[in-house]
């Protein structure tokens, strides 16, 4: 049997600075209460001046490895939406810094659905027999493309990494990577998009345009109503064909790991769907919306919390820019967690996040 991905060690990194809805709306106005009712954040972590998305993934990924032993991975792959370059990819330099050596490095690039693009993307590492051990990394700075004066946009997101390390295994075993469920829809690509940056920007202003680009381009834009709306179907569709693929039921489902892109949301995709709220993983409040980050980042949550454990049956699902979504399954294998409190995960004793330099 053709080796597939399991799942080997989890890990995660938050920056230590934190915005509390407080302190966001003393700078943009609104309530806090409005947000935390809306979006369902109370706070984000952000990333401080000249820190960037790979300082977050080496700091996630160093932590798996090294509760792993320190053995060695054939690739470093990272899904992100806020790179620290448009050229050249982040993951070569990740890859650097943890002392992985001339591998097999490259980004993926699927804005909030990229963990589940990356991670499918992983198993196709392992079971064309490129790799045999991946370290997959989420990390997000995305609040450097968020206007910091836009209320809509800054209550919503925040900056993290997770990550995971994935060896070859049989299909059998508890970790592994069930069928995958991926789509696209690029008709609806501006629903949420920076419009600058990108080479259709720079070929207007290198053809006869006076070269002024609007401050706001620079920054995210959101069309909040289409995106809730878009975001709730393809979920639940995708999480259902994932279940049917795999041969499990919705009542199989013991833990229930969506993108945090809105409370909303995921309550709404679990009504769908008739998971209890209880099975559903939810740490929005405190770390808003991590795009890539956010999925690695509720299950560290859950590990942590106890409501995630071995031989659990998990669904993993998310949506994001582009539109693109994802979904697929596993039981949920035994793995180092002693390294997961104070790393960004939950702190059993205090339920607050505990963010620390190591």
């Amino acid at each position: 049997m053709s080796d597939v991905a399991v799942v080997a060690g989890l890990g995660s990194w938050l920056p230590p600075r934190t915005v509390s809805n407080e302190q966001l709306c003393a700078r943009v106005g609104g309530s806090a209460q409005w947000i935390e009712q809306r979006v369902g954040v109370r706070r984000r972590h952000v990333v401080s001046p000249g820190e960037a998305t790979c300082d977050l993934a080496v700091r996630a990924g160093g932590r798996v490895l090294r509760a792993a032993g320190g053995a060695g991975v054939d690739a470093v792959v990272l899904a992100t939406t806020s790179p620290d370059r448009l050229c050249p990819a982040t993951a070569p330099e990740v890859a650097s810094r943890l002392g992985c050596g001339p591998v097999l490095a490259f980004d993926v690039s699927a804005a909030c659905s990229g963990f589940l693009y990356g991670l499918a993307v992983c198993a196709g590492l392992v079971s064309a027999g490129l790799a045999t051990r991946v370290l997959f990394i989420g990390a997000e700075a995305f609040t450097t493309l968020v206007n910091p004066l836009d209320r809509t946009t800054a209550a919503v997101f925040g900056d993290g990494a997770g990550a995971v390390l994935l060896r070859g295994g049989t299909l059998d075993e508890p970790g592994a990577l069930g069928p995958f469920v991926l789509g696209s829809d690029g008709a609806r690509s501006d629903l949420l998009a920076v419009p600058a940056g990108g080479s259709r920007q720079r070929s207007r202003c290198g053809l006869g345009h006076d070269g002024h680009v609007p401050d706001a381009d620079w920054y995210l834009a959101m069309a909040g109503p289409a995106l809730f709306r878009q975001a709730v179907v393809r979920m639940a569709e995708s999480s259902r064909t994932a279940l049917d693929r795999a041969g499990w039921s919705l009542s199989d489902v013991d833990v229930f790991v969506g993108h945090q892109a809105n409370l909303r949301i995921l309550d709404a995709v679990s009504e769908r769907l008739g998971i209890p709220h209880e099975r559903v993983a939810v740490n929005i409040g405190r770390v808003a919306n991590t795009l890539t980050a956010s999925v690695p980042l509720a299950l560290v949550d859950a590990v942590v919390e106890g409501r995630l454990r071995p031989g659990h049956r998990v669904l993993l699902c998310a949506f994001g820019a582009g539109p693109t979504w994802g979904a697929t399954t596993l039981v949920w294998p035994e793995i180092p967690t002693a390294h997961l409190i104070g790393s960004g995960a939950v702190s059993r004793s205090t339920g607050t996040h505990a963010a620390v330099h190591d």
